[in-house]
């Protein structure tokens, strides 16, 4: 199979970032013609002029739309690219230059309708950008499902780094109206069609994240919020450890409660548990700045999505 990539890149008031993926772009070993298509989902601070700039190294096409949200706007590209192979990319990541070598080789050797790839943090990155992207990917606090290979079954591909071909796409209708989840949501429906997904380990990108706690702490809320919308309209993949942040966060609580009563074992246990994420943290980041602040962030994580699934599952009841 011939692949013919088209990159699509949805934004809403993000020109700086944009200007870093596209440079991260011009510097691609990747030998053969790829598309960029950039569509901007109806900001007040517009990405045009740089585009415009972009436009002698790359083939890139900047369209506009009204504010719909990126699900519907990554949709809207896919529908305008000419490539037969789509790559969905997020605004706030950087391309390392092996990333389309990468994708083509492993989709040769091994052909799949739709992929997903890791991310990690550029030495570029702040410090808290560093621990959140510690948070979000270490075995201790995901359990490594957003791109450990050893770790995953069945790989459910997010949305800052996901691969559908054309195919898929047009059988699917692609991202569905979820504000949070639709990439998953999107792999339960292709999966139902019959379509198989991977990790590509190597094809992975540098995700900025959020630069903020407040930020980090809303985004994990809509995640955990989202989780009991899938729960309902897909009950066949709905698992006990969607719970374990909300426990994680309960138990906390009741450990706090106990000290009252003389009971300390409890909250010694989650002591432990943080320090092994701080000695993690320092073993792979190498910077004690940012294992202190991997301590917050994976706090941040657990009590952004517990509560966000707690609020979803028992007080909203929307599907």
């Amino acid at each position: 199979m011939k692949f013919n990539f088209s990159i699509i890149i949805p934004v809403y008031n993000r020109p700086n970032e944009i200007s870093e993926l596209l440079e991260s772009l011009c510097t691609q070993t990747f030998l053969e013609p790829f598309e960029i298509v950039i569509i901007e989902d109806g900001s007040t601070q517009k990405s045009d002029v740089i585009v415009e700039n972009y436009k002698t190294q790359l083939n890139v096409q900047y369209l506009f739309k009204e504010n719909s949200g990126p699900g519907a706007s990554r949709n809207f590209g896919m529908q305008r690219a000419t490539g037969n192979y789509f790559l969905i990319l997020d605004s706030d990541v950087l391309v390392p230059p092996q990333y389309l070598t990468e994708v083509k080789n492993r989709l040769e050797l091994y052909y799949t309708d739709a992929f997903g790839g890791p991310d990690a943090a550029h030495e570029s990155f702040t410090a808290l950008q560093k621990a959140i992207n510690y948070s979000m990917t270490s075995l201790l606090t995901t359990g490594g499902i957003r791109g450990k290979k050893k770790s995953v079954g069945r790989f459910q591909p997010r949305s800052f780094n996901f691969g559908i071909s054309q195919t898929a796409f047009e059988k699917t209708n692609g991202f569905s109206d979820l504000k949070a989840g639709e990439d998953i949501d999107l792999t339960f429906r292709l999966w139902e069609h019959g379509f198989e997904t991977q990790l590509i380990e190597n094809a992975f990108v540098y995700h900025k994240r959020r630069s903020t706690l407040q930020q980090f702490f809303k985004q994990i809320v809509a995640f955990g919020a989202a989780r009991p919308q899938l729960n309902k309209r897909y009950p066949n993949t709905a698992k006990y450890t969607y719970w374990f942040p909300s426990l994680f966060i309960i138990g906390i609580d009741i450990s706090i409660i106990a000290i009252f009563f003389g009971y300390w074992q409890l909250l010694a246990f989650y002591g432990v548990y943080f320090v092994f994420i701080f000695l993690d943290s320092l073993l792979q980041n190498k910077n004690i700045t940012v294992a202190f602040l991997s301590v917050i962030t994976s706090f941040t994580q657990f009590l952004g999505y517990g509560l966000g699934f707690l609020e979803s599952k028992f007080f909203n009841k929307k599907n």
